[in-house]
């Protein structure tokens, strides 16, 4: 109990509103090696826009979200939030500016509405995001509808959501937050590609005006994004939209791109 804290905790105050996102010179290693993940990272992400980092396994695509969620604080660097070093933060108020979705996302088994909402709330602001991530049919179909309790470990009548529709739920829990700023780390990993493709499609009405960075294999997705990070071995190799970053003779991203619509066009 009394092993000093692992993250310096700051107490300035952070206002629930739209923030713009620096990665100043950010560079992270794991205690005890000499490996950086990250490297000498640079880039601003502005008030309302939607950047995709994309990149191969390992490229320091999740460890760059972890740093901004504060689940790791940088070896080299600072984090800068509206001009702020994060670390200077009330933490508190710092984790209700930021609604995430990671690859390893649990659900409880309770009832889906305490899933998405942890606590009371109308049945209308909850049906407002299961419906926006393709929810609808599943949640009318529910006898006691958002009493419905996930998995049977406590209720024998309770769902067993396939893995698509657990990231759904997941999805809804991290709009229903209301946070400025969503994250979503392979968002879509479960999903059929046309299920992929809806929620794309919807993914400006998704997170609205928000700030949003996400992560995905499948870069289809990158034309709904403002910016496009391609992360390699702990550097942001390339930086643009997507027209820009498709036109690079020999680029990453235009080889990764080429290499996933040929694939579909041999499926086809």
């Amino acid at each position: 109990m009394d092993y000093p804290a692992a993250l310096p905790k700051g107490d300035k105050h952070i206002e629930k509103k739209d923030h713009e996102i620096e990665f100043r010179h950010v560079s992270f290693a794991y205690p005890k090696t000499d490996r950086k993940i990250l490297d000498n990272i640079s880039i601003k992400i502005r008030s309302g826009e939607h950047l995709s980092i994309v990149g191969l396994n390992g490229a320091g695509k999740t460890t760059f979200i972890k740093l901004l969620c504060r689940l790791y604080d940088p070896t080299e660097g600072e984090i800068l939030v509206d001009g702020v070093n994060i670390k200077e933060y009330d933490y508190k108020e710092y984790m209700q500016q930021i609604a995430p979705v990671f690859q390893d996302f649990k659900l409880f088994a309770f009832s889906m509405g305490e899933n998405i909402a942890f606590d009371k709330a109308s049945n209308a602001k909850m049906s407002k995001y299961t419906d926006l991530v393709g929810l609808k049919d599943l949640v009318k179909k529910l006898d006691n509808g958002f009493n419905t309790n996930i998995f049977k470990y406590f209720d024998e009548k309770g769902i067993e959501p396939s893995g698509g529709e657990q990231q759904k739920i997941a999805i809804s829990r991290a709009l229903f937050k209301e946070s400025p700023i969503v994250i979503l780390d392979e968002p879509t990993a479960a999903l059929d590609p046309l299920a992929e493709y809806e929620v794309y499609k919807e993914f400006h009405t998704l997170v609205g005006g928000k700030t949003a960075v996400y992560i995905s294999h499948r870069l289809s997705s990158c034309k709904f994004c403002d910016k496009i990070a391609v992360f390699s071995d702990g550097h942001i190799a390339e930086y643009g939209t997507h027209d820009e970053l498709i036109n690079i003779p020999s680029g990453i991203y235009a080889e990764m791109f080429e290499a996933q619509a040929k694939y579909y066009r041999d499926a086809s």
